[in-house]
């Protein structure tokens, strides 16, 4: 395990890859996904499994983060529409049904490359995000920047945890408060 400190408290898969960029109000960000072990330890982390991933993968996820980012917070690109309908290609084929020997059997079909096939349902997960009723948000703490589900009730939430940045919110605010009394 490495001392990244990845989170995965966005409400959907395709926005917890969007933050492996943090403090994205910097002109650079800070890069999580800095090489093949950093998307190999995610991934797994993600729910996907240990896949072996080279450089070249780690450049797909960064572009497809990108372009999901943008078309889920900002005004999307032509381009990015193409990148995330292209990683859609790769998506899981369904099992098959066999008849061997008088008996039915299902075969699976394995994927030939396990990373394309998570990006793909990163992509997928893009897809329903951008064409569906949730509102995404960007958190509102100025040395944040994550970007999350809101699921509140009346789709009122702030910050992208309360142990996170809602809990240092109220903190500077109560001090605020408190500090000429």
């Amino acid at each position: 395990m490495s001392d990244m400190e990845w989170v995965f408290h966005a409400g959907r898969p395709c926005l917890h890859l969007v933050n492996t960029v943090r403090s994205r109000h910097l002109p650079e960000g800070i890069e999580l996904l800095t090489g093949p072990d950093a998307l190999a330890e995610w991934l797994d982390l993600a729910g996907f499994g240990r896949l072996p991933v080279t450089a070249a993968q780690v450049a797909s996820a960064k572009e497809l983060r990108e372009a999901v980012n943008r078309l889920l917070t900002a005004k999307p690109l032509a381009a990015d529409v193409r990148l995330v309908n292209d990683a859609l290609e790769a998506v899981p084929k369904p099992d098959r049904l066999l008849l061997k020997d008088g008996v039915l059997r299902r075969e699976a079909q394995v994927p030939t490359d396990p990373v394309a096939t998570a990006f793909a349902v990163l992509a997928a997960d893009a897809v329903d995000v951008a064409t569906g009723a949730e509102d995404v948000r960007i958190c509102a703490a100025d040395d944040c920047g994550l970007r999350f589900v809101d699921t509140s009730p009346r789709r009122t939430r702030q910050w992208c945890s309360m142990s996170r940045c809602g809990n240092r919110a109220k903190a500077r605010a109560h001090y605020e408060r408190t500090k000429n009394r």
